[in-house]
Order: C-alpha cells, then sequence, then structure tokens
C-alpha cells in the first residue's frame, strides 16, 4: 500500500470508532490537542483496522438469510439481509453460529484487488 493511499472511512461507525472520534472531539473541545492532530489520528485509524483485518482475519464465515435490499454505487456493495445466520469455521472445536435479526453489509475493493474481487467487507447489527 503507498504512502499516499487513502482509505475507506466506515470502520469510524463501528463501536471503537465512535469511541475514538468521541475521545477527539472531547480533547479538541478542551484545548488539548488541535483539530489537524485529530484528523491525523483518524486517518491512522482507518489504515490500521483496514490492515489489521486483511492480515489477521484468516476464518470463513457463511451467511445465508434473506436478502431486503442490495445496491452498487461507486463500487461499494451495500445488503441488507433479515434473520440471517452466520456458521463461523475455524472457530475452536468446530464450527460456531450466530444469528441477529438484521444486518447491513457493506463489501468494497480493496485497492490492491484485482478488477472484479471484492476484499474488504464489514457488517453492523442494526434495528
Amino acid at each position: 500500500m503507498s504512502a499516499g493511499q487513502s482509505y475507506y472511512e466506515f470502520y469510524r461507525g463501528s463501536s471503537i470508532g465512535t469511541a475514538l472520534t468521541d475521545a477527539l472531539d472531547e480533547l479538541i473541545t478542551q484545548g488539548d490537542i488541535p483539530p489537524q492532530l485529530a484528523m491525523r489520528v483518524l486517518q491512522q485509524f482507518d489504515k490500521s483496522l483496514t490492515e489489521c483485518l486483511q492480515k489477521g482475519v484468516k476464518n470463513k464465515t457463511t451467511v445465508k438469510g434473506h436478502l431486503a435490499t442490495y445496491r452498487l454505487c461507486d463500487d461499494v456493495w451495500t445488503f441488507v439481509i433479515k434473520d440471517p445466520q452466520f456458521k463461523m469455521e475455524g472457530v475452536g472445536a468446530g464450527a460456531e453460529t450466530v444469528t441477529a435479526p438484521k444486518i447491513k453489509i457493506v463489501a468494497c475493493k480493496s485497492g490492491d484487488a484485482p478488477e472484479g474481487k471484492k476484499s474488504g467487507a464489514k457488517s453492523n447489527d442494526f434495528n
């Protein structure tokens, strides 16, 4: 990955991303750090989380459910799935199954993926 490459910002909407953003906002409000430093921290967060997920996640997951909606916009796929069941292989001694009422999956091509392949994905529980 090149030094000037930008990263997707959608992990900022995760629990840890929201907590980081709130903490940075508080530090800016108190005058402890300048806004430019907060932006650099968020850019590093985007980069670090993306690289960590690309290198560290090796388990295979199968999703079954009812596809409610799907959309492709600017090379980003968005899927809303009702009553999904996630079967995760390689967790402990066997496969683990996790369910939720509804999820949203956002999948995008990573910077190093060949044309036609999706590499980055994120899912969020929501009601």
